[in-house]
């Protein structure tokens, strides 16, 4: 007897746990945390508070973003791929870019617009273009497209001076992550002078480290100032999970500036050139042919009647097989610009790449065991 009770004891408090653990689950299915399975997009708001409603930073931060918001887009890119039966598929990529000009320039990063065959663009108010691509500069993923704004005055943009930030300033980051349009992060210049590169073409010369959340998206929108300036486009984010990790880099916009400039006035980029072709010499092959210096670049030929060739340096006037490759030897060895040391392909074009056409540079190279310096005044590498 006393054991049928034990069991029925058992059972009921087995019954009461169940119920239990069900209503758990229901109040947790109804309320409990979960991931959103969609959110609908609305206009950025752009409230006119009071300030005695907002303190400190608040202040700020409210105000940067209702003056900058409106000229923020969300760059959406179309492109066909073909699959394994060559089928055609649409394909579609997003970023976001910045209002630079009220006739309807916006800048972007290259790597948001490169080979789309169709672009769209939504602002912060909602308003949908088409946009139209007028031009990049690939080196330094800096692409600029145009939207009609018909009788419309667009908001834009004021292009700060990114020369002169210091680590510790406050930025503000507005883009759309993932899709999320007129989003704001904010934090600090944690670093200037990076060079960053981010494919075999690209590089970010000068970039501007900081540790505002820049997530996929993101890539093409602006870094802004407490005053509201850009002081950069947000372009990459060094992360081993995919996103965030603090760590995010922004193209100064003083090589943007210059950029947009050129492909507004003139549809395309004026890149400064030595009119050189050189080659790396690496410590091996500098011991093998003899020369003086561990490291620097070759000049196999020099571009006739251009920059090099007018400031008396030589290219090769020997042909020789160094490994599997044919070479031209007895050249000057280029080893720095500017008391920049040059020792790769890479430091060349960085040290090139904030000049202009007609700017002069110090170079310093070896000619057979002597040390020498001439003054190369740069011409435009497109013509």
């Amino acid at each position: 007897m006393t054991k049928g009770r034990d069991t029925g004891g058992i059972v009921r408090l087995l019954a009461m746990g169940l119920v239990l653990v069900l209503g758990a689950y229901w109040a947790g299915s109804r309320w409990g945390q979960r991931q959103p399975e969609h959110v609908d997009a609305v206009p950025a708001v752009f409230p006119d508070l009071k300030k005695s409603e907002l303190v400190g930073d608040e202040l700020i931060n409210v105000k940067i973003y209702s003056q900058a918001a409106p000229a923020v887009a969300n760059i959406v890119t179309r492109t066909l791929e073909y699959d394994v039966f060559m089928e055609p598929v649409p394909v579609e990529g997003a970023g976001s870019g910045f209002v630079i000009d009220p006739r309807g320039y916006i800048l972007t990063n290259f790597h948001v617009v490169q080979g789309a065959q169709a672009i769209s663009v939504t602002l912060g108010d909602r308003s949908h273009y088409d946009a139209k691509f007028i031009g990049a500069d690939e080196r330094n993923d800096v692409a600029l497209v145009k939207i009609d704004p018909k009788e419309r005055k667009l908001p834009a943009l004021t292009m700060g001076d990114s020369d002169s930030l210091q680590v510790g300033q406050r930025v503000l980051a507005i883009g759309n992550p993932f899709g999320f349009q007129s989003t704001l992060t904010t934090g600090v210049v944690s670093a200037l002078g990076r060079t960053v590169q981010t494919s075999q073409t690209t590089v970010i010369d000068g970039a501007i480290q900081t540790d505002a959340a820049i997530n996929q998206g993101n890539s093409g929108g602006p870094l802004l100032n407490s005053h509201g300036d850009v002081i950069g486009i947000n372009s990459a984010i060094f992360t081993p999970s995919g996103t965030t990790a603090g760590i995010g880099f922004a193209i100064p916009i003083s090589t943007a500036r210059l950029i947009a400039q050129d492909l507004i006035s003139e549809g395309r980029v004026r890149r400064a050139t030595m009119g050189v072709e050189a080659r790396v010499i690496s410590p091996p092959v500098a011991e093998a042919l003899k020369l003086p210096v561990k490291e620097g670049l070759l000049i196999e030929r020099v571009t006739p009647g251009g920059p090099a060739e007018r400031a008396g340096l030589r290219g090769g006037n020997r042909e020789a097989i160094l490994g599997m490759r044919r070479v031209l030897l007895g050249g000057d060895v280029v080893t720095g610009i500017d008391g920049r040391p040059i020792t790769s392909q890479l430091d060349l074009n960085l040290a090139l790449n904030r000049k202009r056409p007609g700017d002069t540079v110090k170079v310093e190279y070896y000619r057979g065991g002597q040390k020498m310096e001439a003054q190369v005044t740069l011409s435009d590498a497109s013509r």
